[in-house]
């Protein structure tokens, strides 16, 4: 379902309905979210759903953003704009494929680097929440392309990234009782969202890239300027 949303996704937005191709790559990031906790639930992980998992992300998380990208804004910049529209998939594989190889990453309770489904989300929050006001931007040299082209490199170079970001904690008596105020902090998140929709969306996961780079910055500093060498933790 997953892949298949994202596929929709890319079809609805061929079609100019850019605003249902938007939302189809939320719903792809639902789905992505309900099959991992299905399969640990389970206890039915196995290395062909690891692979299949990966390759629907390229697709539903990757190329439709990009594309949707590309067809909202980005094709005024002609060859320019389809490399800026090509990051998001790129990055986002070397992204996958990282997190494939490093078995670290079921072990640690975060994320090295942004996922690539919030990063997609980000992309769909961008064109839901500004799409009909550009007057916004009218003050930028070149619009709203001032605004988006520095956001989806961000966005890029964050995904190739190693720094850190929460992960959903598992929904067992352990973990629950580990990671508590993130996962009251994951139930705010969808609260907001389904009352503010896409306002919502932009407010939920810009907090959360925020979250994880102010973290960032704060283990950066407490690495190069003291003498604290202790494992890398994650306040919750």
């Amino acid at each position: 379902m997953n892949l298949f949303c994202g596929f929709l996704s890319i079809i609805m937005v061929a079609e100019g309905n850019l605003v249902l191709g938007a939302w189809l790559i939320v719903v792809s990031g639902l789905f992505d979210a309900l099959d991992g906790f299905m399969a640990r639930l389970a206890n039915a992980t196995s290395e062909f759903g690891i692979e299949l998992d990966s390759i629907s992300d390229v697709v539903s998380f990757g190329v439709a953003p990009g594309f949707l990208l590309y067809t909202f804004t980005l094709n005024e910049l002609d060859i320019i704009g389809i490399i800026l529209s090509a990051l998001p998939p790129v990055c986002g594989a070397i992204r996958l494929a990282r997190f494939n190889l490093d078995t670290r990453q079921t072990t640690l309770d975060f994320y090295r680097g942004l996922p690539i489904p919030v990063q997609a989300a980000m992309v769909s929050a961008l064109y839901l929440t500004f799409n009909g006001r550009m007057d916004w931007f009218a003050g930028f040299e070149h619009g709203f392309l001032s605004f988006i082209i520095p956001v989806v490199i961000v966005l890029s170079f964050l995904m190739v990234s190693t720094i850190p970001f929460d992960k959903i904690p598992r929904f067992d008596k352990t973990s629950v009782k580990k990671y508590k105020n993130r996962l009251i902090l994951f139930f705010i998140y969808m609260l907001i969202i389904a009352i503010f929709q896409d306002i919502g969306l932009m407010i939920v996961f810009t907090f959360f890239i925020l979250k994880g780079l102010v973290i960032g910055a704060i283990i950066f500093w407490k690495r190069a300027f003291t003498d604290d060498d202790e494992p890398l933790e994650i306040p919750v």
